[in-house]
């Protein structure tokens, strides 16, 4: 236990791209909940991740605009064959998502069968490195933030239909996985909206973002601490508050 290491200069941008996350996987978190598509998430962001792997198989440079552009291309793709999905097998459509993710998680571990540092590279598409991210990495996920926020909130994504709603899933994703992992992605879309099921209109948002927001700070905090791996810690952190504020913070008394 080393409470020295509790350094804002390497807490500090990591907790701003957990609230930047945040930002935009509250909202769209609820609705994929909503829909019954919960695996969605693992699904984009491992498709995303494959598009990165892609690129580093190719030679092209490590975080470079090439990968940035692989990952977004392969999302899309993949957002567009769940539209497609969703109109001809609705029904099917949680198993579909099922599919697509086994699918791009072994197209990924085939892609880096033969890299020496495979491993290493997988670890990181699952676990992310939040600890490490830098100034350029914020800005860009600030402004796709700002972006994407601003679709779902002026109702461009709605008049998009199925593609719509896809798209901005992926392009959100796809900033983020790089970031956090695609634990954390999922921890970050699934947790807070479950625990706020309960609640409704904006209310059930605040709630949603306080309680990730608190399990983001305490997780980097514990994980300094106590020199343990951050992303596996801020997933565990982000379950117990999830918890505790189901069991606290009660639904709005609906008026008489």
């Amino acid at each position: 236990m080393s409470w020295s290491a509790l350094d804002w200069g390497i807490l500090g941008p990591a907790l701003i791209a957990g609230l930047l996350v945040l930002a935009t996987h509250v909202p769209l978190g609820t609705q994929v909940l909503d829909r019954g598509i919960v695996f969605i998430d693992l699904a984009i962001a491992q498709i995303a991740g494959l598009g990165v792997i892609a690129a580093d198989a190719l030679g092209l440079p490590e975080g470079g605009i090439a990968v940035q552009c692989s990952a977004v291309c392969a999302a899309l793709l993949g957002a567009w064959l769940l539209t497609w999905t969703e109109r001809r097998a609705p029904l099917q459509q949680e198993a579909l998502i099922g599919v697509m993710f086994i699918l791009a998680a072994c197209a990924g571990i085939l892609l880096l069968a033969g890299n020496p540092h495979g491993g290493e590279h997988l670890k990181d598409l699952l676990v992310g490195q939040i600890l490490w991210v830098n100034t350029a990495q914020l800005l860009w996920l600030a402004g796709l933030s700002a972006v994407l926020l601003a679709a779902l909130w002026l109702g461009w994504v709605e008049r998009l239909g199925r593609f719509g709603f896809y798209a901005a899933f992926a392009l959100a994703v796809t900033a983020s996985v790089q970031l956090v992992g695609v634990y954390l992605v999922f921890a970050s879309l699934i947790i807070p909206a479950l625990a706020t099921r309960a609640h409704r209109g904006p209310r059930r948002h605040l709630i949603a973002y306080g309680l990730g927001a608190l399990g983001y700070a305490l997780g980097l905090a514990l994980s300094a601490v106590f020199d343990l791996p951050s992303g596996a810690v801020v997933v565990w952190t982000l379950a117990a508050c999830a918890l505790l504020g189901a069991m606290v913070i009660r639904p709005a008394a609906a008026p008489a």
